[in-house]
């Protein structure tokens, strides 16, 4: 199965947590925070939303920063991912 967003929504996948701090402490489950960086695995179509133009400025293979509480959470072939609408993205990370 495929998730295929509409209008201005972008489908993400969660990067991993870090089971280990910067000084070596392991973290056990429940302290990891989930990142807020994810990867786009799908992007919608953009057009007329809420009566005002939306272009895409997201692109599927983008590394992005997104708000802590956005999107709904979606689980598709044992796959876990983030729906969220594009002004929820704060950032793209570039390399």
């Amino acid at each position: 199965m495929k998730l295929v967003p509409l209008g201005d929504r972008v489908v993400l996948k969660q990067l991993v947590a870090e089971e280990t701090t910067k000084s070596g402490i392991v973290l056990p489950g429940q302290a990891k925070e989930k990142p807020q960086q994810a990867e786009v695995i799908a992007v919608g179509p953009g057009g007329v939303v809420d009566g005002k133009e939306v272009t895409m400025q997201v692109k599927v293979g983008d590394q992005v920063i997104f708000s802590k509480y956005a999107g709904t959470e979606v689980k598709l072939d044992e796959v876990e991912y983030i729906v969220v609408k594009q002004n929820d993205i704060l950032a793209v990370v570039e390399s």
